[in-house]
């Protein structure tokens, strides 16, 4: 069968009703994935995203997260339906949410804070994931420090010597790597359920007003690491803020703490795409460094 039919096939299978594609649409915007979306006859319609039969587990592994960020009961996220492998390609199918809604920053702030209020006694997942196209590892960890100097910093350390990073990089980033325990003197965070890839392209408004967040890289940890990742790339109001610390206050250290936070991203688009990332990380380092 073709790699349509396939898809039609188990989404039918799963759903327990049949799908017959009526049509079928690309869908912008990703640059990991290619997307497509699906509509039956009888006016379903479903959201695709296809990449390598390799990359199956990184669409298990997202299905499984929207799942722990549904079970929250707090924000909305797509439905998975079903992954699999169909003509040599990987692909999970999701609800096809209706966005491009107005609703508010206010509610949908609120709604993270009570995400955040889901916790655990450890750190890390049962799963490793993929943050872009780089593997998460989230092996269990009972301190927050040790978690993050091996699976997050450390891991991406590693992974900027074997894409050719600057001796100035990672002698800097291995001075981070051993010394960062300090801006953690007054701070111990509990292991809260977290997106774990929280910029503006990765929530929406629907057409209802509802906020919906997705393409999550979820594993349990300071919510601080939400919330810095709100902040990197900008698209989040004054409003959310403000009524996210209404809930949940952030104490001071979470200014010095937001840059260690996102030097994990910025590392990985270093990692990922090379070029300027890699000084900015360095001049991330630098500012740490100086503060401790």
């Amino acid at each position: 069968m073709s790699l349509w039919e396939t898809i039609c096939d188990q989404i039918s299978n799963v759903t327990a009703e049949s799908f017959v594609m009526q049509q079928q649409s690309g869908v912008g915007g990703g640059c990991i994935n290619t997307a497509q979306r699906l509509q039956a006859q009888d006016g379903r319609h479903y959201f695709v995203k296809l990449n390598t039969q390799s990359k199956l587990s990184m669409f298990e592994a997202e299905a499984e997260g929207l799942h722990e960020l549904a079970q929250s009961n707090t924000i909305k996220v797509p439905v998975p339906v079903c992954t699999g492998i169909a003509d040599n390609q990987a692909y999970i199918v999701m609800e096809d949410l209706q966005l491009g809604g107005n609703g508010s920053m206010e509610t949908f702030a609120e709604q993270l804070a009570q995400m955040h209020q889901c916790t655990r006694k450890q750190f890390g997942w049962h799963r490793e994931n993929t943050i872009g196209s780089t593997p998460q590892m989230n092996t269990w960890c009972n301190e927050w420090i040790d978690f993050w100097r091996v699976h997050r910093l450390g891991y991406q350390l590693e992974l900027a010597k074997q894409k050719g990073g600057s001796k100035r990089l990672l002698d800097k980033g291995e001075r981070l790597l051993q010394d960062f325990d300090v801006l953690f003197a007054s701070h111990q965070p509990e292991a809260s359920l977290l997106h774990g890839d929280l910029w503006s392209g990765n929530y929406a408004f629907t057409k209802e007003g509802d906020a919906t967040i997705f393409d999550p890289v979820v594993y349990f940890g300071d919510r601080e690491a939400d919330i810095a990742m709100t902040e990197l790339f900008g698209g989040f109001s004054g409003k959310f803020y403000s009524a996210y610390e209404n809930i949940s206050p952030l104490d001071a250290g979470y200014k010095t703490r937001k840059t260690f936070y996102n030097l994990y991203h910025i590392l990985n688009h270093f990692n990922m795409f090379g070029g300027g990332y890699g000084s900015q990380a360095e001049g991330m380092i630098e500012r740490l460094l100086s503060e401790i």
